[in-house]
């Protein structure tokens, strides 16, 4: 009997070993990592801390816009204004050295499902949590982008 019961625990280990080292959950690990370095490269540096005008070109979809409520209306600020105000913006004696234009972040949950992907990041500026965002990706078959973003200002 102690054989048996052995035996059985082993093969339960061995297939939850297999399960969770399966190429489907590899896949959905390199895709969070994917979507984790396009969201650091295109806007956390992009928009924030190297204020990189062609990186948020990159990682940003042409039809991406910031969605937030104006009354009950939605306003929405689309990617080319933007790129094009960080772009000016880095022009005026933009200082990267300046604390107030270094911008630190925590991704609070990145989910991935197939090819459409959900960041909520955090952005803090010397210590204060300044914003909640939640980017909307997608994938395209030239990568991931970013499509939408909502956000709340602390």
């Amino acid at each position: 009997m102690k054989r048996i019961t052995t035996l059985i625990l082993s093969l339960v280990a061995i297939a939850l070993f297999t399960f969770s080292f399966s190429p489907k959950n590899i896949d959905e690990a390199e895709a969070v990592e994917e979507v984790k370095e396009l969201v650091y490269n295109s806007y956390i540096n992009g928009a924030f801390n190297e204020l990189n005008a062609e990186a948020m070109r990159r990682g940003f979809h042409e039809d991406f816009a910031i969605y937030s409520p104006k009354g009950e209306a939605i306003s929405k600020y689309p990617i080319a204004a933007w790129a094009d105000g960080v772009a000016k913006r880095k022009a005026n004696n933009y200082d990267a050295k300046d604390p107030k234009n270094k911008w630190d972040h925590k991704f609070a949950n990145v989910d991935v499902t197939g090819h459409a992907a959900q960041v909520k990041v955090e952005l803090f500026n010397q210590g204060k949590h300044v914003y909640t965002d939640y980017l909307s990706l997608l994938k395209f078959e030239s990568g991931w982008r970013i499509v939408a973003k909502v956000y709340m200002q602390h």
